[in-house]
């Protein structure tokens, strides 16, 4: 078989048709082959001429950048055009960001107390669904949550609407020539907890209110002691 494959190389065959020839060699014999032919000439015959020409890149045009090959490895000790570093900026303390306008700020974004009224709908009926123990006191806790946020964006609307008609019946009693009667800021305050009883009483959750300020005014009384004896 050996004196076969060098016939052929002899005979300058292509490589296919030497595989062709080696493939029902044994491996012992391929390796005395490969010992008698030397690696060079065996390589070349199994694995055909490897030098295959290289790619030029040419440019169509002199202006643009060359195209270099992928496989070429990128020189190190590159030339890098050094960047000036800006510092970073808080846009809530930035001049150049512009002042924060709340009214504007709310009326944009007044979607998201929609979005969050689907949301507790929502909840409350996986509530109903749910049967899991811990999934149960998540979905309460989320519902809650959103309770008190809508509730809080409820009481904010309303104490801009009672400025707005104070400013409004300040107006017009300028201009009706009468002096205007400003409130003290101690006498909104009682108002504006009157009006917020006022609610609570309402809706039934007075007791409850009451309950919770008693429980927080003592804590606030047990730290304060601590303090003290410390």
């Amino acid at each position: 078989m050996s004196d076969d494959v060098e016939s052929l190389l002899a005979e300058n065959k292509n490589h296919g048709q030497i595989r062709e020839e080696l493939k029902d060699m044994s491996f012992e014999e391929l390796l005395k082959l490969k010992e008698k032919l030397g690696t060079k000439v065996y390589n070349k015959a199994v694995f055909g001429n490897k030098n295959k020409k290289k790619t030029e890149f040419k440019r169509e045009n002199k202006n643009r950048p060359r195209e270099m090959s992928s496989k070429k490895p990128v020189f190190t000790f590159r030339e890098i055009v050094p960047v000036k570093k800006v510092a970073a900026r808080d846009p809530r303390f930035d001049s150049l960001c512009g002042t924060f306008n709340e009214k504007a700020f709310k009326h944009s974004y007044a979607f998201i107390n929609d979005l969050k009224k689907n949301d507790l709908k929502t909840l409350q009926n996986e509530l109903k669904e749910a049967t899991d123990p811990k999934t149960v006191r998540k979905i309460k806790y989320l519902i809650q949550r959103l309770e008190n946020q809508l509730r809080e964006e409820n009481r904010r609307k309303e104490k801009e609407e009672k400025k707005q008609e104070e400013k409004k019946k300040l107006l017009e009693s300028i201009k009706q020539g009468e002096k205007p009667v400003f409130k003290k800021k101690s006498e909104t305050k009682i108002l504006n907890l009157v009006s917020q009883y006022e609610e609570l009483k309402s809706k039934g959750k007075l007791k409850k209110h009451i309950e919770r300020l008693r429980k927080k005014n003592k804590h606030k009384d047990r730290v304060k002691l601590k303090t003290q004896m410390e």
